[in-house]
């Protein structure tokens, strides 16, 4: 019950900063934003049709065909992030005639940016508004096609059609605007607290790997490797680390062997013990934490390495 009402609440979250981003910032200067809403926005242009009127009559046969093609769960979802947001979209229209911001480019970025934390937030729990995501999802199911290609070929009709009525300009600066809003949802969506990557190779990996679990408190994994010159085998150490901690590691690898040969990369989406889970139980024996069984202590030693 406690995930379901979180993914409510992140839900609602999520379509009141959409309903900001396009009441506040988009529509004051004739800007467009992603997926149908976007062609809600022009109709409201060109007629005036309110956004948050049209955005549930397109969605309508949209839901009629999620209903009968797609989950239960997915479509309960949809209902409810659609008409949670055009209900925000109808609430925050008095923002189009405030102005919040006079400068074309910070409209854009702040339209852009709050939009994709929105869609940060209700991505993160499965959560949908319906639209080109139903139409994505169900060419996805059935022809193999991705949503993303579905949504950026929609996207770039809709541009089409704005480029054609309200110029080039104004098209332009849509596209800075989803740009904003891309990197928006993929910091949101992925976090800000970064990780890394390490990947050591060195004769003294017993020494770096315990160093490691002592004094950085984060597990090793050691990989069965061998020179491609010397034909020498020892393992590869695999530690993935905070952003913080990453001094600490090149610190102790530096110490036992400063000939050691080290790879550092980005690490995104991390799960598992330590990190989404409780972190090792120190106290438990070397070969339980680590793995590393007797028979390869004993091959190591085969190929002379101490």
């Amino acid at each position: 019950m406690k995930n379901y009402l979180y993914r409510y609440f992140m839900v609602t979250l999520g379509c009141l900063l959409l309903a900001v981003a396009t009441d506040a910032f988009l529509i004051p200067f004739n800007l467009l934003s992603g997926g149908l809403s976007g062609y809600c926005v022009i109709l409201y242009y060109l007629a005036g049709w309110p956004v948050s009127v049209t955005n549930i009559l397109f969605n309508i046969p949209l839901f009629i065909a999620a209903y009968k093609l797609m989950s239960r769960d997915y479509f309960i979802c949809g209902i409810f992030g659609t008409c949670v947001c055009s209900v925000f979209l109808q609430a925050l229209s008095f923002l189009t005639a405030q102005y919040l911001v006079r400068d074309m480019i910070l409209a854009c970025m702040a339209g852009g940016i709050l939009g994709g934390i929105g869609d940060a937030f209700i991505y993160r729990v499965g959560g949908n508004t319906g639209g080109i995501d139903i139409i994505g999802a169900v060419i996805q199911k059935h022809y193999t096609i991705s949503i993303g290609t579905t949504a950026f070929l929609a996207n770039v009709l809709m541009l089409d059609i704005g480029c054609y009525f309200f110029g080039i300009e104004s098209t332009l600066y849509t596209l800075l605007s989803f740009f904003a809003g891309f990197k928006a949802t993929n910091a949101f969506m992925e976090g800000f607290d970064y990780k890394k990557s390490l990947l050591i190779i060195s004769p003294h990996y017993l020494g770096i790997g315990e160093e490691i679990i002592q004094f950085v408190g984060r597990g090793v994994t050691y990989l069965q490797a061998e020179g491609g010159y010397a034909h020498q085998k020892y393992p590869a150490v695999l530690v993935v680390a905070k952003l913080t901690q990453v001094a600490k590691i090149k610190s102790i690898v530096r110490h036992k062997d400063p000939y050691a040969f080290m790879i550092i990369q980005d690490a995104r989406d991390v799960q598992g013990r330590g990190f989404t889970e409780r972190n090792l139980n120190l106290k438990r024996p070397y070969e339980l934490r680590t793995g590393w069984q007797e028979e390869d202590a004993e091959d190591a030693e085969t190929a002379g390495i101490k």
